[in-house]
């Protein structure tokens, strides 16, 4: 491994629908690993797609995953033009895994035509607290069999359509109260109940080769009362052991409350890293850099280990290598066939799926 290998294990957010100066010298001279999209980087699939070119346009020996949150319901980054399929709850009330397949295989179909190439999706957690706002109907449901039944097939839906898929939030968001975006939740569960329950579902995600699995910001007292998952060690051990998971582990986005508000940024970053995690995520661009410049420090002083860093960038090259290394820039004017007003909607219809979509 060499140093400028460290960028792989970042994945950082941007800040408009296309990329300034810095944000591109940056990305190509340390070789940032991924890029992730949100509603300010979009405004149509011709000026996404542009904008994956130009981020495919830095990389180095292999492309960077362009990943989303393009879940369903209220979790949906691209709009105007995209189907827009409704929460996951609504759609597994239809009991058919078949259909679950299909949703995410034309979720998979449009992201994949205009570059993306990894989504943070399915949510493997069960909607198992009333009062838990946070993930709701983005659960397939409030029991283990509702979740488990369509967890594999929105996975191979995913797979099928071209896009990675990433399980979440391990080991399990659905019986909390508070919201990580903005609070640190804490889980009271035994580890007993918790393998009887929230855990199923992320191990039938590991059976479907899911190729990511989202590390939740919250404390879970059964594995570590003192930090949160996505930043203790316990906690990935515990993933990598328990459910025999050997592929990528990814944490939720660093910015949220629930890990700025108990520490720092570099802190943060190195404690994830030194725990387990493979790739750290960041909304910000200027945040992302922030915490590249303090883990680049901590190498130095080696707080962090070369060692931990080279297995962490041999899983992300396996994963690169065998998924990515076919990569072509998109074909922008082919975009018009996998849009075509109607093509995909006529059939979500008439399954009660979706409304009509507006179009610019």
């Amino acid at each position: 491994m060499h140093i400028k290998d460290v960028g792989q294990i970042f994945m950082t957010g941007i800040d408009g629908i296309s990329l300034t100066e810095e944000e591109k010298s940056w990305i190509q001279e340390n070789n940032i690993g991924g890029v992730i999209l949100f509603k300010h980087n979009y405004e149509a699939p011709a000026q996404l797609a542009e904008l994956v070119n130009e981020i495919q346009s830095l990389r180095d020996d292999y492309p960077l995953f362009v990943s989303v949150d393009q879940e369903g319901g209220r979790v949906k980054r691209f709009q105007t033009h995209f189907t827009q399929f409704p929460a996951m709850l609504e759609v597994a009330k239809k009991d058919s895994p078949k259909l679950t397949f299909e949703v995410h295989k034309v979720m998979a179909e449009e992201l994949k035509a205009c570059g993306v190439n990894l989504n943070f999706s399915p949510c493997s957690d069960i909607w198992s607290n009333p009062s838990n706002k946070v993930i709701g109907d983005r659960a397939f449901g409030k029991s283990v069999e509702d979740v488990e039944k369509h967890i594999s097939a929105a996975i191979r839906g995913l797979h099928t359509g071209g896009v990675l898929a990433c399980a979440k939030h391990f080991p399990g968001h659905g019986n909390t109260t508070k919201d990580s975006h903005y609070d640190l939740p804490y889980v009271k569960k035994t580890i007993e109940e918790i393998e009887s329950f929230e855990l199923l579902p992320f191990i039938k995600a590991s059976k479907s080769r899911v190729e990511f699995v989202m590390m939740a910001h919250l404390v879970v007292d059964a594995i570590d009362s003192q930090l949160p998952c996505s930043l203790s060690e316990k906690a990935y051990q515990y993933l990598r052991d328990s459910l025999k998971y050997n592929k990528l582990i990814i944490t939720d986005d660093m910015e949220m409350k629930a890990i700025t508000d108990h520490f720092g940024v570099e802190e943060a970053a190195t404690k994830a890293i030194n725990a387990g995690a493979d790739i750290l995520i960041y909304r910000s661009f200027k945040t992302a850099k922030q915490a590249f410049e303090g883990v680049q420090q901590k190498i130095k002083s080696q707080e962090i280990k070369f060692s931990t860093l080279e297995e962490k960038a041999k899983r992300i090259e396996q994963c690169k290598k065998t998924f990515l290394s076919d990569y072509m820039p998109v074909h922008i004017p082919s975009l018009s066939e996998v849009f075509a007003e109607n093509q995909r909607e006529d059939l979500l219809l008439k399954l009660g799926l979706v409304e009509k979509n507006p179009l610019l």
